[in-house]
């Protein structure tokens, strides 16, 4: 009897398993670490790669290190002609697509009379330094009436363009009026072709070609200061963290798909709401942004991230990290089925959170201003799924 019953007892697992999935399921919220890079620091504001496993870190006071495996070590130092402190400084670096080819890469600065520069230099013979002497000066934006909003990043699109995101000029609310105006490139975001001429070319699709009193290199307008964007490696898309006045933080998404020509609102608007009753706010030309927030939490300053690409955390693929320089909150944005993005909570630190980065593979990278960089990932344990088993 006790066998019959062991042996019905088998038949009938046996048949539950051929009937029916195994309940194994993956854990639906990640818990994320940021585990130490580097530390000792001097002021790190921007990470970024050349097409390679080397990470190179832009730090404000005017030099850009590689750290990698073997060790942290300087690739460029310009201290000399950066002036730096506040929002001034050093800010960016992007490495041309062509980069391990042509040896090019470019920065963006705020020289010693406060102008916004973006310059180019060369790969040295030793492939882990730069050429100090190799200097061109690409392009110079005066910027002298405030020290503040300098904007900061510079990204090369999926076209090969190099895109230049420019503060409007400083002061509280827009004094210049830089944001809505065409005839400067001070609140905007640039589009320029780097090896069309000397020292550039205005891309034929630009959309402000042709325009009386418009800045032909201008790809959009209406911003205020854009410390940090990025594109979507995958997808194209244009993702710009747009740090705000007083009361809203917010992330502008311009898709792939887009002509250019974008009117994100400032400073009619801030964020999604009305900021200069007088201009008439939004009439429904403008762009309004897919995040914002305020400034609960001791929030301030928004630092835009990346849309997570990579394949070492599964759970945040298609997930648009950002955080906040004051908090030190790092969000994670997701797309609904409506079409809406909304954002949560990834993890509360007690970081300045100056920028973040992407390496070659798409793994996303924190700096913190104080001096250090962080490799951002997901521990959560991940489950198989649901799956059937037949026998």
């Amino acid at each position: 009897m006790i066998h019959l019953k062991i042996h019905i007892r088998m038949r009938l697992t046996a048949l539950a398993l051929f009937l029916f999935p195994i309940l194994t399921y993956a854990a639906d919220e990640p818990r994320i670490e940021l585990r130490v890079v580097a530390t000792g620091l001097d002021q790190p504001v921007a990470i970024t790669h050349a097409g390679d496993a080397r990470l190179f870190v832009t730090l404000q006071r005017g030099r850009i290190l590689i750290i990698d495996a073997a060790g942290t070590r300087e690739f460029l130092n310009i201290t000399p002609i950066v002036r730096s402190g506040g929002e001034r400084g050093l800010l960016s670096a992007a490495f041309h697509p062509r980069y391990a080819e042509n040896g090019f890469f470019y920065v963006y600065y705020t020289d010693a009379e406060g102008d916004i520069v973006i310059a180019r230099y060369r790969r040295g013979n030793d492939p882990d330094r730069a050429d100090p002497n190799s200097r061109t000066l690409i392009l110079e934006i005066p910027h002298r009436d405030f020290a503040n909003h300098n904007g900061g990043q510079l990204q090369f699109g999926p076209d090969g363009y190099l895109y230049i995101g420019t503060g409007d000029g400083g002061d509280a609310g827009d004094s210049l009026g830089s944001g809505q105006r065409l005839d400067t490139l001070l609140g905007k975001m640039l589009r320029i072709d780097v090896d069309g001429g000397a020292p550039y070319a205005v891309p034929s699709s630009n959309p402000f070609i042709g325009r009386a009193g418009a800045r032909p290199e201008i790809w959009a307008y209406g911003l205020r200061n854009p410390w940090r964007f990025s594109f979507d490696r995958i997808s194209g898309d244009l993702w710009i963290a747009d740090v705000g006045q007083g009361a809203f933080e917010e992330v502008d998404l311009q898709p792939a798909t887009s002509s250019g020509g974008e009117n994100y609102g400032w400073n009619r608007m801030e964020g999604a709401h009305c900021f200069s009753p007088a201009s008439g706010c939004n009439d429904g030309s403008l762009t309004l942004p897919v995040l914002e927030y305020g400034r609960e939490n001791n929030a301030c300053s928004v630092t835009g991230g990346y849309r997570y690409r990579g394949s070492r955390n599964t759970r945040l693929r298609g997930t648009y990290i950002f955080g906040d320089y004051c908090n030190g909150i790092i969000s994670g944005a997701t797309q609904q089925p409506d079409g809406t993005w909304t954002a949560r909570t990834l993890i509360d630190t007690t970081f300045f959170i100056s920028a973040f980065g992407e390496d070659f593979n798409g793994e996303i990278y924190v700096a913190e201003h104080r001096g250090a960089i962080y490799h951002l990932i997901d521990t959560a344990p991940l489950l198989p799924r649901r799956r059937a088993v037949r026998r």
